[in-house]
């Protein structure tokens, strides 16, 4: 039980000074899984977590969780409202963690992903959005759709 409490701990205080690196990265990775997927099937969490792990690997994206996750354009040195990469991030609404139960699932699917759990053929997903949305990104002639798992629409680039 301590570690649980550790771990919420981390989730909510992943700006802490002086939190380990690989704890805020953790932290991170569970704020996206919980507010980006937390009523997904298992996989569909999972393919949130490759997806954020696909863009620190890449080229064209920062290479930290957390930089990754809080990707966003500012002007005067505040976030612009859904000018986000994850929208939860820039919806204008505060980061609370109301569903314990969804809470301690991103926690585990977070630490899955982190030791190396894959979506198999995920190598190249970078993008995604709900099936509900249809951003104007995904009309690049660079992003190609690669499945869809739950209400998440997945997307592969040919420069991976």
């Amino acid at each position: 039980m301590k570690k649980l409490i550790i771990l919420i701990g981390v989730v909510c205080l992943w700006a802490t000074p002086g939190l380990a690196k690989e704890d805020k990265e953790l932290a991170c990775m569970v704020e996206a899984i919980y507010f980006e997927a937390r009523s997904e099937p298992l996989h569909g969490k999972i393919a949130v977590g490759n997806v954020i792990l696909n863009r620190v690997q890449s080229d064209f994206f920062p290479h930290l969780i957390c930089e990754v996750v809080h990707q966003a354009k500012y002007f005067e040195n505040k976030i612009v409202k859904n000018q986000c990469q994850f929208s939860y991030y820039c919806d204008g609404k505060k980061e609370i963690y109301s569903n314990i139960k969804a809470l301690l699932e991103s926690i585990n699917v977070a630490q899955l992903v982190l030791s190396g759990v894959e979506i198999a053929d995920f190598e190249c997903v970078t993008h995604y959005h709900a099936d509900y949305v249809m951003p104007y990104w995904a009309f690049y002639e660079n992003i190609y759709f690669h499945s869809q798992i739950g209400r998440h629409l997945f997307y592969e680039t040919e420069t991976c």
